[in-house]
């Protein structure tokens, strides 16, 4: 028993390091892709990688049984994730820095709470309430950049899409919960809609470049350990924890990791206003979870 939890920490530890990098890693990835195409060609290649571990797990067979049964929702799951997340995250990220938009977009599990409510008939309670004024006085410092008495946002535009990113996030994990299937089956089905569908929406509305070398190792990395193979590392940490709050707490130890990466290898400069806003935001996440 002991042995398979140092195996969960192990997982879950890689899980959050990964994820740390993330932001990272759009940022860059950007400076070479416009947002379409980097949601294009790191769909494809969190789809490929996918594909590996139903191959390796002897489930790809399940693949179209799940399509076949459940092609509405899949058709909806695929929509919201990869396609309108990632393509409205990656714009936020565009627009604004890697901070900012990193910060913002761990408001997302307040959201699922507020969402619950709305779509799965949960109570709002008075954890919900107090974390939601804690995060978005975060936010909202954020938004300023510390200067909250001049209400004058950085990039307001950016804001928005960042907080939309939330929204979308949520509904996508509401519905998720709706369909009862293998995890990574689920995920590579969504992500084989998902392609398709900003495949048809390229072909109608844009044209995108091939990408260069850097470019093409950018939005690797992004479709391995951002929408691929973390989550599976994930999903085994879960699978062999004996208690899932030994793991789950190690989330929050993900934005601040994340700010490291951000100042050493985008050039950040990571601002004392982002650290009150990041914290704030874990502080009202955690009294959420506490209440709970």
């Amino acid at each position: 028993m002991q042995n398979t939890q140092k195996q969960a920490y192990k997982f879950a530890i890689l899980s959050v390091v990964l994820w740390s990098t993330v932001a990272t890693a759009f940022k860059i990835s950007l400076q070479y892709l416009a947002p379409i195409e980097l949601l294009f060609y790191s769909s494809i290649s969190s789809l490929f990688i996918l594909l590996i571990i139903l191959i390796y797990q002897k489930k790809l067979d399940q693949v179209y049984s799940h399509i076949k049964k459940n092609l509405l929702m899949v058709l909806i799951l695929g929509a919201i994730n990869p396609f309108a997340y990632y393509f409205v995250l990656f714009k936020a990220y565009d627009l604004l820095s890697a901070q900012e938009a990193q910060a913002i977009n761990y408001t997302w599990a307040l959201i699922l709470a507020y969402m619950g409510v709305i779509f799965l008939k949960h109570k709002l309670t008075k954890g919900d309430i107090l974390a939601g004024f804690i995060c978005y006085f975060g936010v909202f410092i954020i938004a300023t950049k510390g200067d909250i008495f001049a209400f004058e946002l950085s990039n307001t535009l950016g804001i928005l899409l960042a907080l939309l990113s939330t929204l979308l996030w949520s509904l996508y994990w509401i519905f998720n919960a709706k369909v009862k299937v293998d995890a990574v089956v689920g995920l590579f089905s969504n992500f084989l809609i998902g392609v398709i569908l900003i495949g048809i929406f390229i072909s109608l509305t844009t044209t995108i470049n091939i990408p260069n070398i850097q470019a093409s190792f950018a939005a690797i990395y992004v479709g391995f350990f951002e929408m691929g193979i973390t989550f599976v590392f994930w999903l085994q940490a879960v699978k062999l924890t004996s208690n899932i709050a030994k793991i789950s707490n190690l989330i929050f130890l993900s934005p601040f990791l994340s700010l490291v990466f951000i100042h050493f290898f985008v050039g950040e400069k990571i601002l004392i206003s982002t650290i009150v806003a990041l914290s704030l935001i874990v502080f009202g996440l955690i009294v959420q979870q506490k209440v709970k």
